[in-house]
């Protein structure tokens, strides 16, 4: 059977239909205590005092620790793991991160101690006894604001709030030059507004060590248990590696915000050797805002120039990027090298200069989400089209047209070079916007939009078209562009004697389906059946090592290091079948799981090789026994998936309510192994794009104090705000990886967002509303831009 392109039901569903996953908070360890963290009610205050006497003699309290044993203990902060210095060289400001505060807190959740009790419930109850005194102090909220004079610090060794700047693309002389020199300068002034991930499980961790082989075991909801290994040992606690497993096990979905080494893992490892027990915590879901790093939060002025017929001259952009109070994992490289690297898009654009300050800020931290960087980049450059159309009095889908980028394959023609540092593989960019303008019936819905604007309803419709790098580039590349860590992948396919075959990989499942996908991988090169593969992630001590699962890269990236062991193992496999049947390795083709002499009908099975490869009697001199290989895939670019995105609306003109009425995407995500799971990425991607143009957006005020940080407050889309999606896709093949895959987990929320602003903008264009409308656009706020232009 061929397994690749088919819609193999997930094998994993089973246990998680049925009740049968087991995730951190599930796991019950002998002795076990519970964790609560005192958190900061404030945005920023001095530390003056903390009592923790009647705290401590609460009935069930095993131990509390503050800030200040933390410090006696030497422990350093969480560091950062990208590195991004100024423009002049300088290294980036990167003030530590504690496990508790000792001194001054920088954001409401900032952890200041933690009460360890026999159960969940005493160590909460006791919490409320711990007595602070703070001395609370002016806040900023606003990146834009953090770095005018004047503003309050963040960090006393952080002047201006400034974590960095940084620049890409052509000088900037020049790009001023030809904005200048334009015929047509659309410009944009907007906020792409900060979310939170939510996740459907909470995060969590269990610390636990073990005396008699003094050794720690980490449970986590991690999307990167070898990375928060790392950084855990080697710069925040120095315990050796061997003497620490993390095991990440089932994990209901990160969107990125459980990629990150967090505080309360570092913190639970530290105190179960202070009481010789095991500790778990588990955050509650209002902590959840308040800690779980956060995505977006961009301010940015961007000009897009055009020559009399259309063509884009140049782009100018200006952002300032909010990070929070502190230097998440991945955080520096979001807006830099995951934003302004993308700024080409689709189109010719011969000219782009992009500027990046990076600014602290009384916030919780903010790091990649879902896109990380490139749905910023997508929206920046796709509201500039749309916008740029309107003010020109052009068609938006002819104006992109007239800019694509030529088709290219990456093999017989040279990737794409850009402006701004990336060089595509390989893109067909005018069938995705074609077969979207068919699927919508484009020029029969500007004549029903014509019909309707007669009588009083306002329709629209709104283009996206985008381009992602996914399956992040090679460690020599990232490295010299501030990586602290490789970004490679880790396989090892171990066929057992009978035939049957175990997978070790060190990209996590978090709800992708990797259980089924890489299964079917692995089938389809042998030739063997699925229910014969075991596939094992997810637990340090069982895979040599590993670097996750972000940027869409698994199958890209985890799946060609499988792919590579599977090769050696056809390899050795083929020495072995020539010695059985006494035929030269050149002889032979493999096929349907089982090697065959060319021409004959003399043949042996794959379990036959196996048994012989771990009962070697009959076997080749000088050959090893056993069939059992691991490989590293380090690859050699980014892959760069694209696509088309339409949405049609219908804004109520009395309420301002949006209505998404149809919801079009073409996606061309290279090769395709599991159309279903695919689709599934797809459908997820784009509810939370539409999520964030319509509904979603955290919110502090002045005091920094998190106004909406609960599902009371915080409005996340429902199945009554979306449409049936209507998907279809087209096939470029990536031609630098074994599988031709591109990557499809975030296609679905980097085109979707600008597509729907785009359609509303579209709509409201009678009432000259055309930009500089806030996301997300609620009722009132589009209300209120009608009404603020009539």
């Amino acid at each position: 059977m061929t397994y690749i392109g088919q819609s193999v039901k997930r094998v994993e569903d089973k246990r998680f239909t049925t009740g049968k996953g087991k995730y951190t908070d599930d796991i019950k360890l002998v002795g076990m205590t519970h964790a609560y963290i005192v958190r900061s009610p404030y945005a920023h205050a001095k530390i003056l005092s903390i009592d923790i006497n009647a705290a401590l003699a609460h009935p069930g309290v095993v131990a509390i620790f503050t800030g200040k044993d933390i410090a006696a203990a030497g422990i350093n902060g969480v560091p950062a793991g990208w590195q991004v210095n100024f423009k002049d060289g300088t290294t980036m400001k990167e003030p530590p991160h504690p496990l508790l505060v000792a001194d001054r807190v920088k954001h409401v959740g900032d952890g200041v101690a933690v009460v360890i009790a026999e159960d969940a419930a005493t160590a909460q109850d006791a919490a409320e006894l711990i007595e602070i005194d703070y001395e609370v102090l002016p806040a900023v909220t606003n990146p834009a604001e953090a770095i005018k004079p004047g503003a309050p610090l963040v960090h006393e060794d952080a002047p201006s709030n400034k974590c960095f700047d940084w620049e890409l693309g052509n000088p900037k002389a020049e790009v001023d030059a030809a904005i200048a020199a334009s015929h047509h300068v659309t410009r944009l002034d907007f906020i792409n507004q900060r979310l939170a991930p939510n996740a459907i499980e909470p995060r969590s961790a269990i610390g636990h060590y073990d005396d008699s082989k003094d050794k720690f075991t980490l449970y986590t909801t991690s999307q990167n248990p070898h990375l928060t290994r790392l950084l855990m040992c080697a710069f925040v606690l120095g315990i050796p590696e061997h003497k620490v497993q993390v095991v990440a096990p089932d994990v209901g979905g990160g969107f990125g915000s459980k990629i990150f080494h967090y505080i309360e893992e570092a913190l639970v490892i530290w105190a179960s050797k202070q009481i010789g027990r095991p500790i778990k915590w588990t955050s509650g879901r209002s902590e959840a805002f308040l800690t779980d790093a956060h995505g977006r939060d961009h301010v940015t002025t961007a000009e897009m120039g055009f020559d009399k017929d259309g063509k884009i001259t140049a782009l100018r952009v200006s952002t300032v990027a909010n990070l929070g109070a502190y230097i998440s994992t991945f955080a520096p490289a979001v807006p830099t090298y995951l934003h302004g690297t993308l700024l080409q898009g689709l189109y010719t654009t011969p000219k782009i200069h992009v500027d990046v300050t990076a600014a602290f800020t009384h916030t919780n931290a903010v790091d990649a989400y879902r896109g990380a960087g490139r749905p910023e980049a997508t929206y920046l450059l796709e509201r500039l089209v749309d916008t740029a159309a309107l003010e020109m009095g052009m068609d938006p889908a002819a104006l992109r047209f007239k800019n694509f980028i030529p088709a290219f394959d990456g093999v017989t023609q040279p990737g794409y070079q850009t402006q701004v540092a990336l060089q595509y593989d390989s893109g067909n960019y005018e069938p995705v916007l074609e077969r979207g303008l068919e699927m919508v019936g484009y020029e029969q819905f500007r004549k029903e939009q014509a019909e309707a604007r007669k009588n009083g309803k306002l329709l629209g419709i709104g283009f996206s078209t985008y381009i992602e790098a996914c399956g992040i580039a090679p460690s020599a590349v990232v490295g010299a562009l501030g990586a602290r860590a490789g970004l490679y992948e880790s396989a090892q396919v171990r066929v057992q004697p009978t035939g049957k075959v175990s997978v070790f990989t060190g990209s996590h499942s978090h709800g992708q389906g990797h259980e089924t996908t890489f299964a079917q991988v692995v089938a389809d090169r042998l030739g063997i059946a699925m229910e014969d593969i075991d596939i094992v992630h997810g637990d340090s001590d069982s895979v040599a090592f590993g670097m996750g699962t972000y940027g869409s890269r698994s199958l890209a990236v985890g799946g060609s290091a499988i792919v590579k062991s599977i090769d050696k193992v056809l390899e050795k496999g083929a020495k072995i079948a020539a010695h059985k049947l006494e035929a030269a390795e050149e002889d032979l083709e493999y096929a349907g799981g089982k090697w065959t002499v060319k021409g004959t009908d003399k043949s042996i099975g794959f379990g036959d090789i196996a048994l012989t490869a771990y009962v070697p009697h009959d076997y080749p001199a000088g050959l090893e026994p056993g069939l059992d290989f691991s490989s590293f895939y380090d690859p050699t670019n980014f892959t760069y998936p694209f696509g088309c995105h339409i949405a049609i609306v219908e804004v109520d003109q009395d309420t301002g309510k949006v209505t998404l009425k149809r919801f079009i995407a073409v996606d061309d995500v290279g090769n395709v192994i599991n159309p279903m799971i695919v689709d599934g990425q797809i459908h997820g991607g784009l509810a939370q794009g539409i999520g964030q143009a319509l509904l979603e957006g955290v919110i502090y005020d002045e005091n920094g104090q998190l106004v909406n940080g609960s599902y009371m407050d915080y409005a996340m889309p429902r199945a009554d705000d979306l449409p049936s999606f209507e998907i279809d896709r087209k096939v470029t093949p990536c031609p630098h990886n074994p599988l031709g895959v591109k990557g499809a987990g975030e296609a679905g929320c980097i085109g979707s967002t600008p597509a729907v602003v785009n359609a509303v903008m579209d709509a409201l264009a009678p009432f000259g509303v055309i930009k500089n409308l806030e996301m997300p656009l609620t009722p009132q706020r589009v209300w209120r831009a009608m009404h603020q232009k009539q």
